[in-house]
């Protein structure tokens, strides 16, 4: 498990959208333009990562991420401003720094400001590359946009990622597996596509509960996702995790990575999460929703809504839910409290896991039905 000696991940959560996509749980609200509201959350932001770091004393730093929401709208001045006051309280070398960006025209206008800013790794969320699906996904740019925007952060940033979602109502094999080709010919390091799923208290779960949208059948989401491992595979892409690939090591994104294999992260931004060791015991921590609620929060030296030390039992249980969606798995001295072997043992026989080196993995078998294998390990 990780301790106090680590290095500790950032995430930083910005929570503006121009629009808000209808298949999207995440903590949003829209974008009405810059105004003090915003310049007022990155003061508070700031405050808050001091104040974090200061609870968890002089640590290396592994990675720095801006999600969202929509992070590219973030002002790039204040992008380096965050980014500066994490180099200065976390010793850090050249580290991995990721934000996260809509292909509009718009927002590629300033990529370059971003790079000066900082960020070294950009990640594009397109979804489509194709406009009647972008429409469907509500979306705020074209097909062509996006291509643009592609271009210009090629032009711009050495490493980039771009997110795609399938398993869309009507998509055929041969429709997803030409996005994909054309994708691949835009040169990513790293691809991650996200079988579309429908959210507890989304647009697309009231437009499910009223007949409107018809999501593929089993069948049909299963050769979906064989098709995407066969084309990236045969293209040299590894899935490293369930719902990314690299083109080898150095493209994995390695702040996901720190994540998965349990290290230490803070969360700063309204909703944001984070996993602390605080005197030496794991704690998972929530900050305060509503953007008024986390300014007065984090003034008032209370950012969280949520602290909760984990016990031994839920610490594993998170590092076995993390962990198996990575080849690499978790190393079984982490899931002593879970007492599995049993389990474990039957589910090798069946295919769906495999033991090596004191570690445990999900199979080619095994991934695709992972919340299963979950499932009857934790139940």
């Amino acid at each position: 498990m990780t301790d106090a000696g680590e290095a500790v991940g950032l995430y930083v959560h910005w929570p503006y959208c121009a629009r808000i996509c209808p298949y999207c749980d995440f903590n949003v609200v829209r974008d009405r333009g810059w105004r003090e509201e915003q310049a007022v959350l990155v003061e508070a932001i700031l405050c808050d990562l001091e104040a974090q770091a200061t609870l968890l004393g002089s640590r290396p730093l592994a990675s720095i991420f801006f999600g969202g929401g929509t992070p590219s709208l973030m002002r790039p001045e204040d992008v380096a401003r965050v980014i500066e006051r994490a180099r200065t309280l976390f010793p850090a070398g050249d580290v991995e720094i990721t934000l996260e960006a809509n292909p509009t025209d718009a927002e590629a206008a300033h990529f370059g400001a971003l790079k000066e800013a900082g960020i070294n790794r950009l990640s594009l969320g397109v979804q489509s590359l194709d406009d009647a699906q972008l429409t469907f996904l509500g979306r705020n740019h074209s097909a062509d946009e996006a291509r643009r925007a592609i271009a210009v952060a090629a032009g711009v940033f050495d490493r980039l990622s771009i997110d795609l979602i399938y398993a869309l109502p009507g998509q055929t094999v041969a429709g997803w597996t030409a996005a994909m080709t054309e994708a691949l010919a835009m040169g990513f390091e790293h691809i991650s596509p996200y079988q579309l799923t429908i959210a507890e208290g989304t647009a697309f779960e009231r437009a499910m509960e009223r007949g409107a949208l018809v999501p593929p059948d089993e069948d049909t989401a299963a050769d979906l996702y064989e098709a995407t491992q066969s084309l990236l595979g045969a293209a040299g892409f590894e899935a490293y995790e369930v719902s990314n690939h690299a083109w080898g090591v150095g493209a994995r994104s390695a702040h996901n990575l720190h994540v998965w294999r349990g290290g230490d992260y803070l969360g700063v931004g309204p909703g944001a999460h984070g996993r602390l060791t605080l005197d030496g015991l794991r704690t998972a921590t929530v900050a305060h929703r509503r953007i008024a609620d986390y300014v007065e929060s984090v003034a008032a030296g209370t950012p969280w809504s949520e602290q909760e030390t984990l016990d031994p039992r839920a610490a594993a249980e998170e590092r076995l839910l993390l962990g198996l969606r990575t080849i690499e798995g978790v190393a079984l001295t982490d899931l002593v409290a879970l007492d599995l072997t049993g389990r474990v043992e039957g589910l090798v026989e069946d295919g769906f896991l495999a033991v090596a080196d004191g570690r445990v993995a999900a199979t080619a078998a095994g991934r695709p039905v992972l919340d299963a294998v979950l499932k009857a390990l934790l139940t």
